[in-house]
């Protein structure tokens, strides 16, 4: 069996345990948290396939190590603290049957898009015999640079949203002055780092996970999804669009005219 083979069923078996814990929480939200620590684990069978660990995979296993450790805690901490099941889901339980609609919908797709975006980590650490270049040093920097500002921003949000004076405000200080959505912004830009030393290890035909990782945050998942009513919930928030870059961070306008 192929390595990627078992790296797909791997990730699909864990999704479907998942899912059966969900039946018995009655909460779909417990998938998010294994979004992170999923690649961490297709990064790593593939790493364990190879007869030598490169200089490159060693990277590759210490970046998505430090993304899945914060980013899987981050949304644990978080789905423990909500009393209700995100939103998202709790639609899709309205529409009926989704105990059993939800494996394919929900567990079984995640794992299905996991594994794709996954791409240039397999095949970056699957060509370690290619001599690490200046383009790996790069896009490790790059990749780490997003796995900091995602981190960043996720840690100011939290803080904001702990604050009950902060209740139906805007998040507008520190790198959300910035960006709308600075932790997409980091998340986009770690999977381009991922892809350039992807690119060094000659897999450059893997550039389809960092356009689809970031066609998803902007248009579907992310950014799309999430300014789709929030101004109806959150009044300062049309002002905040006008001044406020929606992804990459900007200067801000109103700051750029005083």
């Amino acid at each position: 069996m192929s390595t990627p083979i078992l790296a797909l069923i791997l990730v699909t078996g864990s999704a479907s345990t998942l899912w059966f814990l969900s039946l018995i929480l009655k909460d779909a939200g417990i998938i998010d948290i294994f979004w992170a620590p999923g690649f961490f684990i297709v990064a790593t069978i593939t790493a364990l396939a190879q007869n030598t660990l490169s200089l490159r995979s060693v990277m590759i296993l210490v970046l998505t190590a430090l993304w899945a450790e914060r980013l899987g805690a981050h949304l644990l901490a978080r789905w423990r603290a909500s009393p209700v099941e995100d939103r998202r889901y709790a639609a899709m339980r309205a529409d009926g049957e989704f105990w059993w609609k939800s494996l394919f919908r929900v567990f079984w797709l995640q794992a299905v898009i996991l594994w794709t975006i996954s791409w240039p980590l397999q095949a970056a650490i699957a060509r370690g015999g290619v001599p690490f270049g200046p383009l790996d040093a790069i896009g490790g920097a790059v990749a780490l640079a997003g796995i900091m500002i995602e981190a960043v921003a996720d840690r100011q949000l939290a803080r904001f949203k702990q604050d009950p004076a902060n209740r139906g405000g805007v998040m507008d200080g520190g790198i959300w002055a910035w960006s709308r959505h600075p932790n997409y912004f980091g998340n986009a830009l770690m999977w381009w780092g991922f892809w350039f030393i992807a690119a060094s290890a000659g897999a450059w035909w893997t550039v389809f996970a960092p356009l689809a990782m970031t066609f998803l945050l902007l248009r579907v998942s992310g950014v799309a999804l999430l300014e789709k009513d929030i101004a109806e919930r959150r009044p300062g928030y049309a002002a905040y669009v006008r001044n406020t870059s929606a992804f990459v961070p900007l200067p801000p306008k109103a700051r750029a005219r005083r």
